[in-house]
């Protein structure tokens, strides 16, 4: 039984081939080169493109079970439904597939609503899946990490609402138990729909508060000036990029990312420990 992991050399894909790896998995790892493809000995490593049909169909010969995990492009929506139609000819039953919390409320911030509609192909096509739901990376916060070192600005307009940031190291985790108990089992697993959250949700002034006591210094949060965030973006990134994600920050202000009832429980009882908060992650990136 071999697990194909689509998006392996990436920040999630990377930590969920190190859980199967971990946990003694076959795993099959889909990359556009191999030779930049730093990942356990192990792993079968496989050339392969999303919009490349020819090799996708090579690389999901003789798999049980796909990890369907593709970036946030221009042909995002594109490249998934490729890829699910290409598993379902050649036999693939089996698939875990990140989305992103509350993609049928982010209806209009285009990579939500492409999740949401792969989510939809997922069950149209009869798969049975489980559907990994993100909220917000602790992650991301790398990137801004100089900026609030040096400026002392916590500059992302994540509102006032809260976002349950959850760490990637959880994602990984969650995701590969999850493919394994797919994998094994024996008869059909009903398709399921899992929000993956962190333990706290924080507001921009929450999140700020946190960067101050583990700096020992003030760091202000500004406020939600999402208009401003666009123009930022638009400086490491395409224009169309910028603004989705522009629409994102506006419905972190309407909506934010709550946790449903139970969620924590649930990620508490699969990982059989607690939930990485964010004040431990701000203090391993600030050091």
């Amino acid at each position: 039984m071999t697990i194909l992991v689509t998006g392996a050399t990436g920040n999630v894909g990377g930590n969920v081939v190190d859980q199967l790896v971990k946990r003694g998995a076959d795993v099959r790892a889909l990359v556009r080169d191999p030779s930049k493809a730093e990942l356990p000995d192990a792993v079968e490593v496989v050339r392969g493109d999303m919009l490349d049909v020819d090799s996708l169909r090579s690389a999901m010969s003789g798999i049980s079970t796909l990890f369907l995990l593709n970036g946030v492009v221009a042909d995002e929506f594109t490249q998934a439904l490729i890829t699910l139609n290409v598993a379902r000819e050649t036999g693939v039953k089996r698939v875990v597939y990140l989305s992103v919390i509350h993609s049928d409320v982010y209806v209009n911030v285009p990579h939500f609503a492409g999740k949401f509609g792969v989510e939809r192909m997922i069950d149209a096509m009869g798969f049975e899946a489980t559907i990994l739901r993100p909220a917000y990376y602790m992650d991301n916060k790398i990137t801004i990490r100089d900026i609030v070192r040096e400026h002392g600005v916590y500059p992302m307009p994540i509102g006032d609402k809260g976002l349950a940031m959850i760490d990637v190291r959880d994602i990984g985790e969650i995701a590969g138990i999850e493919l394994i108990r797919r994998d094994n089992s024996a008869e059909p697993l009903p398709t399921t729909r899992m929000n993956l959250v962190g333990p706290d949700t924080l507001t921009g002034a929450e999140a700020a508060a946190i960067w101050s006591d583990v700096l020992g210094r003030t760091i202000v949060f500004p406020g939600n000036d999402t208009a401003g965030f666009e123009r930022n973006m638009r400086q490491a990134m395409p224009s169309w990029m910028a603004y989705d994600m522009r629409q994102m920050a506006d419905r972190f202000q309407t909506d934010g990312m709550i946790p449903e009832p139970g969620d924590v429980a649930r990620l508490t009882d699969i990982l059989g420990r607690p939930l990485r908060t964010y004040r431990d992650h701000v203090a391993q990136i600030a050091a």
